[in-house]
């Protein structure tokens, strides 16, 4: 089944997926930060959630 481009909220809620311009609008909304600051916390630690919950660069999401 395909992605709803509508969706409001990410299809896999456990991973950040960069790919999908709607998820990185809703996670830099959802965690008060910038696409440039999500971006350093996935490189650092991966595209886990809870990872980047816990990383320093943006701190708890």
């Amino acid at each position: 089944m395909a992605d709803d481009k509508a969706a409001r909220a990410p299809q896999d809620s456990s991973r950040i997926a960069f790919g999908e311009d709607y998820e990185v609008q809703y996670w830099t909304n959802h965690s008060g930060v910038s696409q440039e600051r999500l971006e350093e916390a996935v490189e650092a630690v991966g595209n886990s959630v809870c990872r980047c919950r816990l990383s320093e660069p943006i701190g708890p999401l």
